[in-house]
């Protein structure tokens, strides 16, 4: 029986890594320093150089970067903030605890990216704002979107949770809106060992406003001007992402090397991801979609490989959100939800790893 192939495996993949992390471990213990230190200054500058902004804000989590950035746009109460209707939910939560309206907008049935036409047709005299998801490391059509936001005044956000370095155009995700929200979640591309995450933005006022508000609303210790949170990036896991920056472009390459091998290979029973001339996807996630997923699923992991599903049921239809959602209808999200499979993609695997997938992926069905 061959080895098991997993979907991913978070001790492979920081196992090269090992060392430098046991130093810094070992560095900012020494240092007696644990909370917004050099570290998280340290990486906030390299980060914001690599999103080519002028600012980035280290905070706790990918959920908090999309809270605190639309909080701090200052939003009209009961606004309606534009959403992808396939999205995680942490993309609509955010949106529900600062108080506004996530209005669901059906994606691209190929890019399964939000569709800028659709989004036109959803503006309202309610909207105040666009919250845009790069899923699975696709960038968005950004020049649409931004040209949508301008020409309605509308504030954009960028969901960045599963698209670092992406780039639409030559340009970085993250750099297109007020704000760029990034989870380093221990699975994405450039991941902690912990949770974490971190905003971007060009507006030094908004930057600090983020800065005052992860801490407790506070810019100066002890004197609180805003009532905050407490959303500080850890010092250690800064410094761990320090060093896993350094290697991010050797990491894209791996898995865009792989991801072209299922590209060229998988037969055409599947529907595979496009490729699009303006963008460059970072393959956070590769998926596939087969009316018969959930056999599929179980077929793969008779051989012995590891799947995820992303998502298996849209935000409309969660049982916590029905009462949000009461008898919406969304056709594309719900097609891609019941299709959807993710096959392994990650540094922890080799062309031989997706050769064998897309072996058994060739002979389902036959």
């Amino acid at each position: 029986m061959p080895d098991f192939i997993p979907y991913e495996n978070l001790r492979w993949v920081n196992a090269p890594f090992k060392a430098e992390l046991e130093q810094k471990f070992s560095e900012v213990l020494d240092s007696g320093w644990f909370i917004l230190g050099n570290e998280v200054a340290q990486f906030e500058q390299k980060f914001a150089d690599f999103v080519r902004v002028k600012h980035c804000v280290g905070v706790a989590s990918g959920l908090d970067a999309l809270i605190l950035s639309l909080m701090v746009l200052d939003l009209p109460k009961n606004s309606e903030v534009l959403v992808p209707s396939n999205t995680y939910i942490a993309t609509i939560l955010a949106i529900i605890r600062v108080g506004l309206r996530p209005v669901l907008v059906e994606p691209n049935i190929q890019t399964y990216n939000v569709d800028a036409g659709e989004l036109e047709k959803a503006i309202t005299k309610y909207t105040s704002a666009i919250l845009v998801v790069h899923l699975y490391g696709k960038p968005c059509q950004m020049d649409k979107i931004v040209e949508l936001c301008d020409s309605n005044n509308l504030k954009l956000v960028e969901d960045c949770a599963q698209s670092h370095g992406a780039k639409f155009q030559g340009k970085e995700t993250g750099s297109f809106g007020d704000f760029g929200a990034f989870s380093f979640y221990p699975t994405k591309n450039l991941g902690a060992l912990g949770d974490a995450g971190a905003i971007t933005t060009n507006d030094e006022e908004l930057a600090n406003k983020v800065r005052s508000l992860r801490n407790y609303g506070s810019a100066k210790k002890y004197h609180n001007d805003k009532v905050g949170f407490n959303s500080r990036l850890d010092e250690l896991q800064a410094g761990f992402l320090r060093i896993k920056l350094q290697h991010l472009q050797r990491i894209t390459e791996h898995k865009r090397k792989l991801a072209k091998i299922y590209l060229e290979k998988i037969s055409t029973n599947y529907i595979l991801p496009v490729l699009e001339k303006n963008c460059s996807d970072v393959f956070h996630i590769f998926n596939i979609r087969h009316d018969k997923r959930d056999e599929l699923k179980k077929y793969l992991l008779e051989k012995n490989i590891g799947t995820e599903i992303h998502y298996p049921i849209p935000p409309h239809k969660q049982k916590g959100y029905k009462k949000i959602f009461p008898n919406s209808q969304f056709p594309i999200s719900e097609k891609i939800h019941q299709t959807t499979l993710s096959l392994p993609i990650s540094t922890c695997h080799s062309e031989k790893d997706i050769d064998r997938v897309i072996d058994a992926l060739n002979k389902f069905g036959k």
